[in-house]
C-alpha cells in the first residue's frame, strides 16, 4: 500500500512534495504554546545633544506646546546611556520560536490580555486564518492598539514561518523581485537651519541616498516666517542637490488644507517627491482637495488600519502614495495585501519606516513599481536595532536582502547585560 506522501505526488508536481510533507509533519508540533514577550536591557553611546531637531504636529497652533526654533548646538561629546528593547516571542509546542521587533508598548495589552487566550493551542502556520480571527475577535480590532497587537503577532508569526521552511519573508510571500532594496534617506531630527542642511544633504547624497526626506518644522501657528522657513527648506535642498536626487516633505499632520495649498504652490517649481501627512487621516476630503489643486504628489498612510481604508483613500483619489507601515497596519499579511489594492489603482507603496524588516521584506517581493523604495531613518537605525547581531543597513543607498531564514533576527549576547522574560 503507497504512503499518503507517495500516493498524492503521482498527482501533484515535485515541488510541492516538500509542502506536502510539511503539512503531515505540522501536527501538534507546530501548534502555539507560548506568547512572551522578552525586555532586553544594556548600555550604548550616544551624543545626547545631537539632531533633537523638531517637526511640526497638530497641537503646535497653541502656544503652550509650540516649540522654540531650534539651533543646532556645537558637536558634544559621546555618552554611554541605557538601552533597553522589548521583542514578542511566539512559541510552539515543538519548541520552535518567532520573533518581532522591537514591539511598541501599545502592543502589549492588546498580546497579552486579549490575543494570547485566542491564539493558544492554534496552528502557527495557520497565518491568514489566524490574523482573520485576531481581526474577527474585537470590535475595536479595525483600528489603533489593537490593530498594532495583531501586527506584532502576525509579524512575528512569519517569522516563524520562515524558521520553520527554512526561507526568509520574502520567499514565503512569492519571491523577491530584486536582489537589493533602495532606501530613501528619512532625516528627522536633523537641523533645517540652511547651511546645515546643505551640508548634510549633499553628504547623505554621497552616501548614496539619492531619494531624501526632510521634516517640516513650522505650521499655521507659525505664521508668514514659519511659511517663509519651510520654503526655504525645499529651496534649499533642490539648490544643493541639483536634479540628482528627489526630495519629500513631512509635515505629521500638522497643517491646514489652506496652509498646504499655499506651501504647494510656492514649491511646485522645485518638484518634490511628495508631501506627506499633511492633514490628519480622518480628513481624507482635505487629502482630496489639496491632490486636486497641485501638481506636488500627495502621500500618507503611516496611520492607516487595514486594507480597507487603505481601499477607501485610492478609490477617493485622495493620495498617489500609500505609507502603510507593517508595525500598525496590520503586520506583513495586510501590507501585502494592500500592494496588490494599490497596483490596480497604480498607486505606489513606500512603507513607513518605523522598523525595517516586514516592510524589506514585503517590498521585496512586490513588482518595483508599485514597491520601488523602504524608508531608512538614518539617525533612528543607529540604535534601533542595538541588541541583534546583524542589523540591516544601507550600502551605497541600498540593502542587499538577507538570507537568514525568517526576518533573521538573532540576538546579540555581548550586548545584553539582562533579559527579563515579561510573562
Amino acid at each position: 500500500m503507497p504512503s499518503r506522501r507517495a500516493f498524492l505526488a503521482g498527482f501533484t508536481a515535485p515541488w510541492l512534495a516538500p509542502l506536502i510533507d510539511a503539512a503531515q509533519a505540522a501536527g501538534a508540533d507546530m501548534k502555539i504554546a507560548a506568547i512572551d514577550f522578552l525586555r532586553f536591557d544594556g548600555r550604548r553611546e550616544t551624543v545626547p545633544t545631537a539632531n533633537r531637531q523638531h517637526q511640526v504636529q497638530p497641537l503646535h497652533i497653541y502656544d503652550e506646546h509650540r516649540p522654540k526654533p531650534y539651533h543646532e548646538p556645537p558637536p558634544g561629546e559621546k555618552k554611554t546611556v541605557p538601552a533597553s528593547a522589548v521583542y514578542l516571542r511566539i512559541r510552539t509546542a515543538g519548541g520552535l520560536d518567532g520573533f518581532y521587533g522591537p514591539i511598541d508598548k501599545e502592543a502589549l495589552f492588546v498580546v497579552k490580555e486579549l490575543l494570547r487566550p485566542l491564539l493558544a493551542g492554534k496552528n502557527a502556520l495557520a497565518v491568514e486564518m489566524l490574523w482573520d480571527q485576531m481581526y474577527r475577535s474585537n470590535r475595536h480590532s479595525r483600528a489603533s492598539h489593537f490593530m498594532i497587537g495583531i501586527s506584532a503577532v502576525d509579524n512575528a508569526l512569519w517569522d516563524l514561518r520562515g524558521r520553520y521552511f527554512k526561507a526568509p519573508v520574502y520567499q514565503l510571500l512569492g519571491g523577491p523581485t530584486r536582489s537589493q532594496v533602495e532606501a530613501y534617506g528619512s532625516c528627522l531630527g536633523f537641523s533645517i537651519e540652511p547651511e546645515s542642511v546643505a551640508k548634510r544633504s549633499a553628504e547623505f547624497f554621497e552616501q548614496g541616498f539619492r531619494n531624501q526626506k526632510w521634516f517640516l518644522a513650522y505650521g499655521p501657528g507659525d505664521h508668514a516666517e514659519g511659511m517663509r522657513k519651510n520654503v526655504e527648506l525645499v529651496a534649499t535642498l533642490r539648490e544643493t542637490l541639483g536634479d540628482r536626487a528627489d526630495i519629500m516633505f513631512d509635515a505629521f499632520q500638522g497643517w491646514s488644507l489652506d496652509y498646504a495649498i499655499n506651501w504647494a504652490k510656492q514649491v511646485e517649481k522645485y518638484r518634490p517627491r511628495w508631501i506627506e501627512e499633511a492633514f490628519q487621516m480622518d480628513r481624507m476630503e482635505s487629502f482630496v482637495k489639496l491632490r486636486q489643486t497641485t501638481s506636488v504628489p500627495v502621500a500618507t498612510g503611516e496611520h492607516m488600519y487595514g486594507r480597507w481604508e487603505a481601499k477607501r483613500f485610492l478609490e477617493a483619489g485622495a493620495i498617489s502614495v500609500v505609507q502603510a507601515d507593517p508595525e500598525w497596519c496590520g503586520g506583513t499579511s495586510e501590507l501585502a495585501k494592500i500592494c496588490h489594492i494599490a497596483s490596480t489603482y497604480d498607486a505606489q507603496v513606500i512603507p513607513h519606516g518605523h522598523a525595517l524588516y516586514a516592510a524589506l521584506h514585503v517590498v521585496a517581493s512586490q513588482s518595483p513599481l508599485t514597491c520601488p523604495l523602504v524608508e531608512y531613518l538614518i539617525t533612528k537605525m543607529e540604535s534601533y536595532y542595538h541588541f541583534e547581531k546583524q542589523q540591516l543597513k544601507p550600502v551605497n543607498g541600498r540593502i542587499t536582502l538577507p538570507t537568514a531564514p525568517g526576518f533573521g533576527i538573532e540576538f546579540d549576547p555581548a550586548k545584553v547585560e539582562k533579559q527579563t522574560v515579561l510573562s
